[in-house]
């Protein structure tokens, strides 16, 4: 009986793991296809670099470009796929590290004056777990503008 217990359980719980590794391995596709769907409605015309985030520079600014560790101020919007507006600063400063994925790679491509559209997926976003505001897996759209950065 106790065997035949563990047996159940075991099953259980490797079909657990075996659901997640599926589920998280198809997010991205899911990703992918809401991202298609927003660009052919709002008909963007942008590039997808090799981590899945979709981006447009709108303005490349200046030919020097933040790296990771420095200090960018930034003025921003961050919303739904939807156009629920989950976030918007103005002239917020911080250290690019400190912010998401999506927006640190995003942020690299353009220099101080610069604005950039970015189509973030969930994994470059808030993940399975979302935050207070965003729920999970969410596909993030982020319009940013680089006011300057301090290397």
């Amino acid at each position: 009986m106790y065997s035949r217990y563990l047996s159940v359980i075991s099953i259980l719980v490797l079909a657990t793991v075996l659901f997640s590794c599926k589920k998280d391995a198809n997010q991205g596709e899911i990703d992918r296809g809401l991202i298609e769907a927003y660009i052919m409605e709002n008909q963007l015309a942008g590039t997808y670099s090799s981590s899945g985030l979709y981006y447009v520079i709108e303005e490349e600014g200046e030919v020097e470009h933040p790296n990771l560790n420095s200090n960018v101020a930034t003025s921003y919007k961050e919303e739904s796929l939807y156009g629920i507006v989950y976030d918007e600063k103005e002239y917020y400063t911080e250290i690019l590290s400190q912010k998401i994925p999506g927006v640190q790679e995003g942020l690299q491509l353009i220099g101080e004056g610069g604005s950039i559209k970015l189509l973030i997926p969930s994994n470059l976003a808030y993940g399975s777990n979302g935050n207070e505001n965003i729920g999970p897996n969410e596909v993030i759209v982020y319009d940013v503008t680089l006011h300057y950065f301090n290397q």
